[in-house]
């Protein structure tokens, strides 16, 4: 006898027509179609197989029938038990909290950064150069470096000229 699953996939009539929905209408992205795919092979209590008597069937069928390695279908399976079986969780992608890099140009900086270019140029110059304003933000105190190329692009995101 076989021993019991560690991870049974149990799905209940919506799930399984959302899941339904996401494999048939081919307006969804590829890699939320394999996983609703394997999700709908896992489950236990599909009235289709249960009318047959078929069992559920192995991890590899699974993975053959999927189109996928036998890896993709343990790594679903433990997602959707990691998740609590959400199965909107397990199938679309996971959105970062946080950007990976945190932004150099916050609010405060953008409005320094801006009264400094709309300021009166330096002696010696008619009007400030995206370089120049470069050279002043690394002189000035509490602006990080910006390059002039970050320069131009918060002042065009303001509709800021230098003319």
């Amino acid at each position: 006898m076989a021993r019991p699953k560690s991870r049974p996939v149990t799905l209940n009539e919506a799930d399984r027509a959302w899941l339904t929905t996401r494999v048939r209408t081919g307006s969804f992205p590829a890699q939320q179609v394999r996983r609703a795919r394997i999700l709908l092979e896992l489950d236990e209590h599909h009235p289709e197989r249960l009318h047959r008597g078929e069992p559920v069937p192995t991890q590899a069928k699974v993975a053959e029938l999927a189109g996928v390695c036998t890896d993709t279908v343990v790594k679903v399976a433990k997602a959707y038990a990691q998740r609590g079986g959400d199965v909107a969780d397990t199938v679309t992608r996971k959105r970062r909290v946080t950007p990976p890099v945190a932004p150099k140009v916050t609010g405060d900086v953008e409005a320094r950064l801006i009264a400094l270019a709309c300021s009166n140029p330096p002696e010696g110059h008619a009007r400030w150069s995206l370089r120049l304003l470069e050279k002043h933000v690394l002189l000035t105190e509490g602006l990080p470096p910006l390059d002039h190329s970050t320069i131009g692009r918060v002042l065009k995101k303001r509709n800021c000229n230098l003319t």
